[in-house]
């Protein structure tokens, strides 16, 4: 399944929320390195009871604006 990620990185607050079909994801990590992505990852795999490996982002790695493939 593919679904559409916005990310919030330096939030003070790790959330995953659904808002106009859009999934909403804040993270405390910084979006240097690839930090706020692996967050990212691992709090979408938390939220959806999947793996870590089975989460992936297929389009937008360097934007806000993300597609993530589950499962």
């Amino acid at each position: 399944m593919k679904i559409q990620v916005k990310t919030v990185p330096n939030a003070k607050k790790e959330s995953v929320e659904l808002k106009d079909g859009v999934y909403v994801v804040r993270v405390r990590a910084v979006p240097e390195k690839g930090k706020a992505n692996e967050a990212v990852v691992k709090l979408l795999a938390k939220h959806f009871k999947v793996a870590k490996n089975q989460v992936k982002i297929v389009r937008g790695v360097t934007r806000r604006n993300k597609v993530v493939e589950i499962g």
